[in-house]
């Protein structure tokens, strides 16, 4: 087990970055793309990760990661397949979390916000820019159904790529894209002796107002 004994051994520092009230951007926006910039820099893998966390039709939470896609006037982009387990939560439920978690720089950022289809032309545009075993991956498979197994999902795959061999391939109507319009964003930056920074960022009447938190 290593230098540890149990789970609650595991610790470590973060080290010297800050974030204050003062130091903080006027707008969480321009202070996620601030973050971001160094972030992926120095983040191993996977820096546009982020968990998206729904309600389902019980009122239990329910979470998962999904890609970060774009940051498009204020909001958080990301796709998925429309008929999935997550878009018929946020049918029901268009109020979501995300949470972003930045291990190398020890910084995470969590917004909560509603969310909206994008545009069928911005789906249209991101899906072609995929390339074309994902574009067909996508029409493959049907997303959080069960299936019989592994091979036939392979099969299908394979039958799509034979069938869409020398056509293009034209976004299937149950994919898409959404966009997190957020309401709060609170950005963490571990510290040492864990007296970590937070600075909450809270949309009221049209107006962005920031505020500390301890840790």
């Amino acid at each position: 087990m290593g230098h540890w004994k149990t789970i609650a051994d595991i610790r470590r520092e973060y080290g010297q970055l800050s974030l204050s009230q003062e130091t903080a951007k006027a707008c969480p926006i321009e202070q996620f793309q601030c973050w971001f910039a160094e972030v992926v820099k120095t983040e191993k893998s996977d820096p546009t990760a982020m968990v998206l966390s729904t309600i389902d039709e019980v009122g239990h939470p329910d979470s998962r990661v999904v890609l970060l896609k774009e940051v498009e006037k204020g909001s958080f982009i990301f796709y998925t397949n429309y008929d999935s387990a997550k878009a018929i939560q946020i049918q029901k439920h268009p109020y979501v979390a995300l949470n972003f978690y930045w291990p190398e720089m020890a910084r995470q950022v969590r917004i909560r916000g509603h969310v909206n289809r994008t545009s069928t032309a911005k789906s249209d545009a991101y899906f072609s820019s995929r390339p074309k075993i994902s574009q067909l991956s996508a029409i493959a498979s049907p997303q959080s159904r069960e299936i019989a197994s592994r091979s036939c999902l392979e099969e299908k795959l394979n039958a799509l790529l034979v069938e869409y061999q020398q056509q293009p391939i034209v976004r299937p109507t149950h994919w898409g894209g959404y966009a997190v319009i957020p309401d709060e964003v609170e950005f963490w930056q571990g510290r040492d002796n864990r007296l970590h920074d937070r600075v909450l960022y809270s949309f009221q009447e049209g107006i962005w107002h920031c505020r500390c938190l301890a840790p």
